[in-house]
């Protein structure tokens, strides 16, 4: 089984050090993203998460069933206390880990180091004169070489307005979706009794990323034909 990498959209940017020179970012998914992924690609009757108290540390565990083999199929891994809701953020942060064992998002482990420079980013003196930044950022475009790595990148600072980090590519406008994933639209329309045509009468190959990802999400919300 394998999961499609990605989009721009399903992809956070968050602060992760900040110095008087700049700042670094780093990105996330957050649980959300990893329930519509398994919604998309196995059907939301199809996987199921159970949680384990081990010691002081909550582990998940996802289970996917193999319809050939007619049984559970299943991956674990332990999560890290949030700064703010204790058991919530554990819960959350080990059904995300136990996602990356199945390869949802696995491909944020090849993201470059991410810098922004001062001129790109406003530096404050916040709590203790340690420095901050109340500027937010959003992933743009993202593509993957052949081996799944990220091979481009552009980040948007939604303060400043403007592109503040671009790899691998001058042109960092959205991409449309491929020949893959236009199939993979109508064979959802067709589990959810419709047609593309009905669904996308401007024509499904026009879409972008974030389109997509947005038409997948509202689609698995619909029931499946009887």
């Amino acid at each position: 089984m394998k999961f499609r990498k990605l989009y721009a959209s399903e992809i956070e940017a968050r602060v992760n050090t900040i110095t008087e020179n700049g700042c670094g970012l780093l990105l996330y998914k957050d649980a959300r993203v990893d329930q519509n992924l398994l919604d998309e690609t196995v059907g939301p009757e199809n996987w199921q998460r159970s949680h384990q108290l081990i010691g002081a540390n909550l582990y998940c565990t996802v289970s996917i069933y193999d319809h050939v083999k007619g049984c559970w199929i299943s991956k674990q891994d332990v999560g890290t206390e949030s700064n703010t809701e204790k058991e919530k953020g554990q819960a959350s942060d080990s059904f995300k880990r136990a996602c990356f064992n199945w390869g949802i998002g696995r491909e944020l482990y090849t993201a470059p180091r991410i810098w922004i420079t001062k001129g790109d980013v406003n530096i404050e003196e916040g709590r203790n004169g340690k420095c901050t930044t109340y500027d937010t950022f959003t992933v743009k475009d993202i593509g993957y070489d052949e081996r799944g790595e990220i091979c481009k990148l552009a980040i948007w600072n939604n303060k400043k307005k403007k592109y503040v980090f671009r790899m691998g590519a001058e042109d960092a406008g959205e991409s449309k979706i491929t020949a893959k994933e236009v199939e993979t639209l109508k064979a959802l329309c067709e589990r959810k009794g419709c047609t593309l045509a009905q669904v996308f009468p401007q024509g499904a190959e026009t879409l972008t990323s974030e389109q997509y990802a947005e038409a997948v999400k509202r689609l698995g919300q619909l029931k499946d034909k009887a």
